[in-house]
């Protein structure tokens, strides 16, 4: 099984904001039975919709074929299992509908803040005949206008390189593969989810690559091919490369989201913040967590940041380039300390997440070409679980990173090395998921506790 079912379900509890409350559809839709285009749109960098690809001997098999490099069955998978073709359809539900009245938006589904990551919602002039708007999160979505190369893709000889060169987006290149799923799972400039956002219904964001990405109906084989100047043989380690340029990147484009937040007018942004230190269950006194603890290196009642996206990656970082993991160190301390101050200075902010995003992207490039291996990838948990008290008290959104993590590295090294207590260590993980059902409750201590039970076993 390729995870273990407490993570599988909350994996899918919380991911379920990407595309939406409502589950997937249980046929196949009228539209899967459509041939494609006799002639596809020839109009150059023009969206044509999924149908294009839906045709049986395309991308519309309801099997998958064992004698062709691709499985042909991806729309039928898409239209049937993946959340992402149910995102516009979210719009229009009970939540959708009161959230666009609280924002003053109107109709959700009409809405531009919504349909940038609920649908695929470009320009008119660069939708074909073909296209529709409620289709969702299609094909286009994540592969780039298909006009160009719809047609001569199926061609003999044809090589990704060429369909590259004439629009499809990359998501062979890890680096920009996490790009593309972060425009919506963390945001852009263009995309947005902020603190009136999430007020307002829209669940907080977050993302990890190899876990989101065990969790979809999969239609890519897997490993499809080596990374760029990564031996073959070392693809029995690919999660691995997975987890960590998706960390990289992701801290990278949060940096950057950061950057361009604290010179616009709504600064400070709350959402940067840790959630649960102002939602959460209130206590007496005396039985107070959170106050026993205390509040170093703020004052009482200003939130802290949220380092989630760095608390777990800096382990990885260290493992790769230690001198350049305590460059990294240092720059994210000054951001912590100035975003979990009631007013931080906005150009000071600015100017230390744009050299922390520049460090990030340098430290992506190197990991997605890093040889992985058994030994490294053991260090990796043992350290991730060794830091239990660090990652614990970072908040409840940093011991998801780290339960998403653990269980992502502990599959990749049981994929090739067998340990005597790998059901106890998987039991020990899921056990950090349970820890996580209900947000408001988080406790740092019992989820350490649970950590280090995980780390008493990995030795």
């Amino acid at each position: 099984m390729r995870i273990g079912p407490d993570r599988k379900r909350w994996t899918l509890r919380c991911a379920v904001h990407c595309a939406g409350a409502i589950l997937f559809a249980a046929v196949i839709s009228a539209r899967a039975a459509a041939p494609a285009p006799a002639n596809p749109p020839a109009d150059t960098g023009k969206y044509t919709g999924p149908g294009s690809c839906s045709s049986t001997s395309c991308h519309g098999s309801v099997k998958p074929r064992a004698d062709s490099r691709i499985f042909q069955n991806e729309y039928s998978i898409w239209v049937i299992k993946d959340k992402h073709a149910k995102a516009y359809d979210a719009l229009t539900g009970p939540v959708g509908e009161r959230m666009g009245r609280i924002l003053g938006l109107g109709k959700s589904e009409q809405a531009a803040k919504c349909l940038a990551c609920h649908a695929l919602d470009v320009p008119a002039d660069a939708r074909a005949k073909t296209f529709e708007l409620s289709e969702g999160v299609s094909c286009e979505s994540c592969h780039g206008p298909a006009s160009a190369w719809l047609g001569p893709h199926t061609t003999r000889n044809w090589t990704h390189e060429q369909s590259v060169a004439a629009g499809m987006y990359d998501t062979r290149n890890l680096i920009r593969r996490t790009e593309k799923c972060l425009s919506c799972h963390l945001g852009t400039q263009e995309k947005s989810v902020d603190h009136e956002m999430i007020a307002a219904g829209h669940p907080d964001l977050y993302f990890e690559l190899d876990s989101f990405s065990s969790v979809m109906p999969r239609h890519w084989k897997t490993p499809r091919e080596s990374a760029p100047g990564v031996p073959a043989e070392n693809d029995a380690w690919s999660g691995v490369r997975d987890w960590g340029t998706g960390q990289a990147v992701q801290l990278r484009a949060s940096m950057e989201r950061i950057a361009w937040r604290a010179k616009g007018k709504n600064w400070p942004e709350y959402s940067e913040l840790q959630c649960f230190s102002c939602h959460h269950d209130l206590t007496a006194p005396e039985q107070s967590w959170r106050q026993e603890r205390g509040y170093a290196g703020r004052r009482p009642g200003d939130p802290p940041w949220n380092a989630s996206r760095y608390a777990v990656f800096r382990e990885l970082a260290h493992q790769v380039d230690d001198s350049g993991a305590s460059r990294l160190e240092e720059q994210v301390a000054q951001i912590a300390k100035s975003l979990s101050q009631l007013n931080p200075d906005r150009d000071a902010v600015a100017s230390a997440a744009a050299a922390t995003a520049s460090l990030s992207g340098q430290l992506a490039a190197r990991i997605a070409t890093q040889p992985y291996d058994a030994a490294m990838t053991l260090r990796l948990l043992q350290k991730i679980s060794s830091d239990a008290d660090e990652i614990s008290g970072e908040g409840e959104r940093a011991a998801e990173q780290a339960s998403m993590a653990l269980d992502s590295l502990f599959i990749a090294y049981s994929r090739t090395e067998k340990t005597i207590n790998a059901a106890e260590v998987r039991a020990a993980i899921n056990g950090l998921f349970q820890q996580l059902q209900n947000p408001s409750h988080y406790n740092p201590a019992d989820f350490a506790s649970q950590m280090r039970k995980v780390n008493s076993l990995l030795r």
